[in-house]
């Protein structure tokens, strides 16, 4: 039976950020992703930091709007509201208020983005958001410098209930040996919870994750790759839970222990 992937970080939306430009790279997005296998798409512009003027409602019309485009151009896929939001004071009332957006809008996942130069210590923020029934998702943590400097803080993070969600371009190398390191050393501890495209356009940064499932599957194994680019990204997109902390990590891959002895 075929792998189905569902992306749950992807700036599909056109002209709102720095992802597709327009109607029509987003419609050829669209065609590349399901051509390698995706049906669903959480389309996820920024929100917040440099993107103050991206607001929930707008975002929202957009995606009707695609979705309705998608269906008249015949491309089978599932478009669903969110956001890439960046860690900010204003974050927590925006997402009360319904202007900052979760995860295809179920007010269950929020997809949290740090700063990428430094990594902020988040652990009082999980704790706000679980008081409303939140869950934070944080995206990229392989290509964060902060985190890339002291790769151990995510275990403390997963522990405190986050989940995590790393690039699929970062297993391939597409964004250069150290994210790849790291983001192998993240899968091997069981500290990935979803693999994701992070879709910016069709030329780089491609809304692709098959070749990512096929690393997984070859490093880990096949259960693991269905795991993180199919089975929990849906979990997101039907608004049900994600079960936290850490993945029965595959003790052949194991090397947290021996990259912090390098350091």
């Amino acid at each position: 039976m075929a792998i189905s992937f569902v992306d749950i970080h992807c700036h599909l939306l056109p002209g709102i950020d720095d992802g597709a430009r327009d109607w029509d790279e987003s419609l050829a997005m669209a065609r590349m992703a399901v051509e390698d296998g995706t049906t669903t798409i959480i389309a996820t512009p920024h929100q917040l930091g440099g993107f103050v003027g991206n607001r929930g409602d707008d975002i929202r019309s957009r995606v009707v709007e695609l979705q309705d485009r998608l269906h008249r151009a015949g491309i089978p896929l599932n478009v669903l509201p969110g956001a890439d939001v960046r860690i900010d004071a204003g974050m927590l009332q925006g997402l009360l208020q319904g202007d900052v957006l979760t995860l295809g809008d179920h007010r269950r996942h929020v997809l949290l983005e740090m700063p990428h130069d430094l990594f902020l210590p988040i652990e009082q923020l999980l704790d706000q958001l679980a008081c409303r029934k939140i869950t934070g998702i944080l995206s990229h943590p392989e290509r964060n410098e902060g985190v890339l400097r002291q790769p151990e803080v995510l275990a403390r993070i997963v522990e405190s209930g986050c989940l995590v969600q790393i690039t699929a371009g970062s297993l391939c190398g597409s964004f250069g040996a150290e994210c790849q390191r790291l983001a192998e050393v993240l899968l091997d501890e069981g500290l990935v919870h979803f693999v994701a495209s992070d879709g910016h356009g069709v030329r780089v940064r491609r809304p692709l994750l098959r070749r990512a499932y096929e690393r997984i599957a070859s490093r880990i194994d096949e259960r693991a790759a269905s795991e993180l680019c199919s089975e929990n990204p849906a979990l997101v997109a039907a608004d049900r839970t994600v079960p936290p902390g850490r993945r029965t990590p595959a003790s052949r891959h194991r090397r947290w222990r021996r990259q912090k002895t390098a350091a």
